[in-house]
């Protein structure tokens, strides 16, 4: 797996959306805002609450693998994670996250947790090196 930098971390935290892809077995393509995407302290696993996903847990069933993105003017990179997906609706984790959710409103399912293990972390910032695998 890899490991976020700190400035890495530190860009994650300050982002409040994040785009998430997928793509179905087919190779037909998906994106999504999220709300709750939660790095985890070890740095290379993502945590994502699936409320409301549709043809995005049909993709993940399919092909767990996703990739989100993060840039905004409140950082200065722009970078774009791709991971291995794993989807729990029962355990430890999913019951923590579950009560993260319901913390926030409880009008929100919380049907599952979606954990990305982070594979690749690629530059997306012009006037750099975007597409350039950095981790």
């Amino acid at each position: 797996m890899v490991k976020l930098t700190d400035e890495m971390k530190e860009d994650f935290a300050k982002m409040k959306i994040f785009p998430f892809a997928t793509a179905s077995k087919g190779g037909e393509p998906n994106v999504i805002p999220v709300g709750l995407c939660i790095l985890q302290e070890d740095g290379e696993t993502i945590w994502i609450a699936d409320n409301y996903f549709l043809k995005t847990r049909k993709n993940l069933d399919e092909n767990p693998r996703g990739s989100i993105y993060f840039w905004g003017p409140e950082i200065k990179a722009c970078y774009q994670i791709k991971g291995d997906i794993e989807i729990k609706t029962e355990g430890e984790d999913y019951e923590k996250m579950y009560k993260m959710v319901k913390a926030k409103s409880d009008k929100f399912p919380a049907k599952a947790l979606v954990v990305m293990k982070i594979t690749e972390v690629y530059d997306c910032k012009p006037f750099t090196e975007p597409g350039k695998r950095i981790l």
